[in-house]
């Protein structure tokens, strides 16, 4: 039996289920794109990766087989043959921009390079941008070693193959919103390519409701923790806005909702929906931006104030992590494929598939979600307008005990209002939109009040 949310039953009403009860429901057209991931394709992708001998952000771009230029032109090779099979739905493109020394991890000017593929979505008025980031770049244990070899098959091969093998299967598929997949460069150089991404996203003002950056997802055993397992993995999301005018501090004090940013909730759908269709898998939601002093892709996007979230390894082993490759006494090092888990891989690539598809194939958030007060009380009335876009069959209402990671339990309702006795001093509520194959918009988190 799959998981739900959590340890409680959810009453879910969709479709011709109508007043029943039913603990788990997939879209079949998601559930056939999982089916669909291979561990030989990721393998396949990793072991190309890593035979340009290094990804350097400041190696070579003019070698047609060696370098960070020849990988690029290799993936964007990929997304294009896929968009043969997209019916014009897809695009690709290498986005560049001239970077100039910096006095930190970039010595010389060169072309950094981002790859882009874009799978236009389908419903005209349907705005929306889904977004799924890793890096291309290698590096050595010398950071600014630009021409050794570097084959970064975990860091990040693995990220970049599940993107491949995401954009493969997807394409052959038609979402009312758009997803946008972006491999960088520079993110061991300092997140340099997601810098000029996130930076282009706000400043043309894009629409971009949920980042999942994919960094070091496909080896399942640690060092000297000599933990293994490969049936778990993080998710790392920021609980409070980067950028905070006093008003919303006040407001985040005074609702206690310190555990409620975009990127938390995107990681608690993350969870739930990922553990819905991926077998034997657990994500484990880690309450910080990113690891312990580190940094990462999604960084950039959380700092401009979207809701990004960062996906790795539950068990890291740095003797295959930014280490040349050696042998020192008996121990071998360096980030090679044969100290990857393509099995692991495959369930963190679909962990991502299914967590896009579901967002884009739903309906746009409900609008305007507020209490409705009538005075001292202890049932809840919340209510709320219809979403922006999208053909919906109802709303959830999600509820939670404060001191709950997750969401509880969810009701359906086909009205804009619901009343339910459960106090809003002692539980967090949350409103969804859900089509009629069971697709749920990102929670909204009520907070505000509506006097009648």
């Amino acid at each position: 039996m799959k998981k739900c949310l959590a340890t409680l039953s959810f009453l879910v009403f969709a479709g011709a289920i109508a007043h029943t009860q039913a603990i788990i429901h997939r879209d079949p057209s998601i559930e056939k794109m999982v089916m669909g991931v291979t561990a030989d394709s990721l393998k396949s992708y990793v072991h190309s990766l890593v035979g340009f001998k290094t990804r350097h952000t400041l190696s070579t771009q003019s070698s047609p087989k060696e370098g960070i230029g020849a990988a690029q032109r290799w993936v964007l090779g990929k997304f294009q043959q896929f968009s043969k099979n997209a019916g014009g739905r897809l695009s690709a493109y290498l986005d560049t921009i001239t970077y100039q020394p910096d006095g930190k991890r970039v010595n010389k000017p060169f072309i950094l390079g981002n790859v882009v593929a874009i799978l236009k979505g389908t419903a005209a008025e349907d705005k929306r941008i889904f977004m799924m980031t890793a890096h291309l770049d290698s590096r050595r244990t010398d950071v600014m070693d630009a021409t050794g070899v570097a084959p970064g098959a975990n860091d990040d091969g693995s990220g970049v193959a599940a993107i491949i093998e995401c954009v493969r299967l997807m394409s052959r598929e038609a979402f009312p919103a758009t997803i946008v997949f972006v491999i960088t460069s520079g993110e061991e150089q300092g997140l340099l390519g997601a810098a000029f991404m996130a930076g282009k996203v706000a400043e043309q003002n894009w629409p971009l409701e949920a980042l999942l950056n994919n960094d070091i997802i496909g080896s399942n055993n640690s060092n000297e923790t000599n933990i293994a397992g490969n049936t778990e993995v993080r998710v790392f999301s920021q609980g409070i806005p980067a950028k905070l005018s006093p008003e919303e501090a006040k407001e985040i004090r005074s609702f206690g909702l310190e555990n409620d940013g975009n990127p938390r909730q995107l990681a608690r759908y993350f969870k739930e929906v990922g553990e819905r269709y991926v077998d034997n898998m657990t994500v484990k939601l880690i309450y910080r931006n990113d690891r312990f002093l580190r940094g990462g892709d999604h960084s950039p996007f959380v700092e401009k104030g979207f809701a990004a979230v960062r996906i790795t390894e539950m068990n890291e082993n740095f003797e295959h992590q930014h280490q040349d490759i050696r042998t020192e006494n008996g121990k071998s090092y360096g980030d090679l494929p044969e100290f990857m888990d393509f099995e692991y891989l495959k369930k963190n690539a679909a962990l991502n598939l299914v967590t896009l598809a579901n967002l884009a194939k739903a309906p746009a958030k409900p609008q305007q979600v507020h209490y409705i007060m009538k005075g001292l009380e202890n049932s809840t009335t919340i209510e709320w307008n219809d979403p922006g876009t999208g053909n919906y069959a109802g709303f959830y209402l999600l509820l939670r005990e404060t001191s709950s990671p997750v969401w509880q339990k969810k009701f359906f309702t086909k009205n804009k209002s619901i009343t339910v006795p459960y106090s809003k001093d002692n539980y967090f509520f949350g409103v969804q939109a859900v089509n009629a194959e069971g697709n749920e918009s990102l929670p909204v988190i009520v907070k505000q009040s509506a006097k009648k």
